[in-house]
């Protein structure tokens, strides 16, 4: 049987080994890609810890996959071999569950996870339903395409899905591998964009990612800078720390929206007082469903919003994804096959 290598975990807390693996046809209703690129996502680090239920071992991580398809399961007929395609962290549904009955397949029950739910994109091949795959624009290249699968959709959705309009101002909290996608999103929709980061180092890159102001929220209050600026409509939580979160809602407007896709386990240290006069909301936001990260990916042609990456082999991955935990990447990893 044919092999391809593939990045393994073997357990939780264990180095990231790249070891050859069979090569296998793809079952009904799925497609095999081969792989040419995979971004490096911080929710990575919860896998390799072993902080998802069910897991099972080893595990391949990877779900921000861009390839072209290269075999065909029974039953699919609206792709074909050769299709350049994406998959990101939604990795298929099971459209039988009351929330896919609905339409709303980023909440299925039975949410299909690359890494997660079955080996993911740190390999040269990748099994995957086919009702996770996003087709790529001819305009974007693979490593272009790779991180809108999983932090382009996830920043890109999570904005126009707020009550904001072109003009309103809208903060982005964080520059990091989210964030730098949200400034670029939030600038190319009109909005008066703000982003808020540690440091005086970062203001640079934000206004060079199309920021129009900056605060440096160590410098002091930040609701406080945010009044002083206006107030905001929204802003977008790309940040897992949950105090840096809570310390924006006094910079709000009323019936503003903080959305939190920075993900963290410690509560919000936020109070009812805080929501309810002013009637401002706090709001999650999941990732995006392939029709989500293909529109995402026509935007990202539109406006010209693309990732900053650092390209690293496929036998780099243990190095890049060392980058990523540490804090290095400026501002996403993507390996190449």
């Amino acid at each position: 049987m044919p092999t391809h290598q593939a990045v393994h975990v073997q357990a939780p807390g264990e180095p990231l080994t790249l070891v050859d693996v069979e090569t296998e046809s793809p079952p009904r209703d799925h497609v095999r890609i081969a792989v040419s690129a995979c971004g490096v996502c911080g929710t990575d680090h919860a896998f390799v810890s072993g902080a998802f239920p069910e897991m099972s071992w080893p595990l391949t991580l990877g779900h921000e996959i861009a390839g072209t398809i290269a075999e065909l399961g029974a039953g699919v007929d609206n792709y074909a071999v050769g299709d350049r395609v994406g998959v990101g962290w939604f990795g298929g549904h099971c459209n039988q569950c009351i929330p896919c009955r609905k339409g709303t397949f980023i909440y299925c029950e039975k949410l299909q996870v690359p890494s997660w739910q079955y080996p993911g994109g740190y390999a040269e091949s990748v099994t995957v339903p086919a009702n996770a795959l996003a087709r790529i624009p001819s305009e974007l290249s693979f490593t272009e395409a790779a991180p809108l699968g999983c932090a382009g959709v996830t920043t890109f959705d999570a904005l126009r899905k707020t009550r904001a309009v072109p003009g309103d101002r809208v903060a982005i909290l964080g520059i990091g591998g989210l964030g730098h996608l949200g400034v670029q999103f939030a600038r190319a929709m009109g909005f008066e964009t703000i982003a808020i980061a540690r440091g005086a180092d970062k203001a640079d890159d934000a206004r060079q990612l199309g920021a129009h102001h900056y605060i440096d929220s160590t410098a002091g209050d930040v609701s406080e800078a945010l009044r002083a600026l206006g107030g905001v409509s929204v802003v977008l939580g790309t940040a897992a720390n949950s105090k840096a979160m809570g310390a924006v809602v006094g910079g709000l407007l009323p019936l503003g929206e903080l959305t939190v896709v920075g993900v963290t386990p410690d509560p919000l240290p936020i109070s009812p007082l805080q929501l309810i006069t002013p009637g401002v909301n706090v709001t999650g936001h999941p990732s995006g469903t392939a029709r989500d990260v293909e529109e995402t990916m026509q935007f990202a042609v539109l406006s010209g919003v693309r990732a900053r990456i650092e390209e690293r082999p496929l036998s780099e991955a243990a190095e890049a994804y060392a980058a990523m935990e540490e804090g290095r990447a400026r501002y996403r990893m993507v390996l190449t096959m």
